[in-house]
């Protein structure tokens, strides 16, 4: 129901409610023990998650440790992942940097290597008002053929994509997403209702709470590892079990909670948890540091205690 108070919007409908599907994975980049770019363990990883449950895989992002591959090593694992999973699923790649040029650029290399979508996020460190921002985004929509998640994380870009500045964004017929890490469920929600943008949490706590109120899925760090888990919490709200959906949202939350909210970040967490599980992943690069025998060993008894749990 349209606002009372603000008669001259009216919802508009979605162009796809599930543009890049529904459990996506924010997959690790392998790097082999020196630091180089692993494109064969790459290939194995997004096998698996698919084949564990991910509908979707975005490439690239922060849990990918975009800040520091280069844009050759962005565009070749796009491709290799791509040979690894065929048209299965969409790869969203994230493209998002500081500067506007550059930003367009990785959009149309990814177009060209292969990818789906783009994930463009919040430009960091400079602070743009917000019509610098809107204009941001639409130069990147323009710059390919792609259609565009948007990123929304203030805590780490220092600015958020305002409400009003998204509803004016999804009127672009290239932006068709947002991911999520706002922490403004009320914000949220507004966009959700004034406009046909699918929404993606990209905070696993949040999974079940934004899936209930409209949202089209997650983009989530801690399915690097439990990607199976993830979608059956997103399996049983679909199936009208939302008793069970809350059971296996809360029976997650220890390992959300180790993996993303304990000091640690997601891409260190997951690196060190994918080792000890004996799955490609590799180092992580400077100026992240590895996750140590102390921290390894809690986040490990944490993920068998979910994954030994019964039903």
């Amino acid at each position: 129901m349209t606002n009372p108070r603000d008669t001259a919007r009216t919802p508009r409908p979605a162009r796809s409610p599930r543009p890049f599907g529904r459990t996506l994975c924010a997959m690790v980049t392998p790097f082999t023990e020196t630091g180089a770019l692993d494109l064969d363990g790459a290939r194995k990883l997004a096998a698996h998650l698919v084949a564990e449950g991910c509908d979707g895989l975005v490439l690239n992002g922060t849990t990918g440790e975009s800040p520091t591959t280069t844009d050759r090593e962005k565009a070749e694992l796009i491709t290799a992942v791509r040979e690894a999973v065929g048209e299965r699923v969409p790869l969203v790649a994230g493209v998002g940097t500081a500067d506007t040029r550059h930003t367009v650029e990785l959009a149309r290399a990814a177009e060209k290597a292969g990818a789906d979508g783009v994930l463009v996020v919040t430009p960091y460190y400079s602070r743009p008002p917000q019509d610098a921002l809107e204009a941001h985004f639409l130069e990147v929509a323009e710059a390919s053929g792609l259609p565009v998640m948007l990123y929304d994380i203030p805590g780490r870009t220092g600015t958020r994509i305002e409400p009003e500045t998204l509803i004016r964004l999804a009127a672009h017929p290239r932006i068709v997403a947002v991911k999520d890490c706002s922490y403004d469920f009320l914000g949220t929600q507004k966009v959700l209702a004034h406009t046909g943008l699918a929404y993606y949490t990209g905070c696993d706590e949040h999974i079940l709470a934004l899936y209930a109120v409209g949202a089209a899925g997650c983009v989530s760090t801690v399915a690097n590892v439990v990607p199976g888990r993830v979608a059956a919490i997103l399996d049983a709200f679909d199936a009208g079990d939302t008793t069970r959906a809350t059971e296996l949202q809360l029976r997650a939350t220890p390992l959300i909670e180790a993996m993303t909210a304990a000091g640690l970040p997601g891409t260190v967490t997951s690196k060190a948890l994918l080792t000890a599980l004996g799955r490609p992943a590799g180092p992580v690069r400077a100026p992240l540091r590895p996750a140590g025998r102390e921290a390894t060993d809690g986040l490990r008894a944490v993920y068998e205690e979910l994954v030994s749990a019964v039903g």
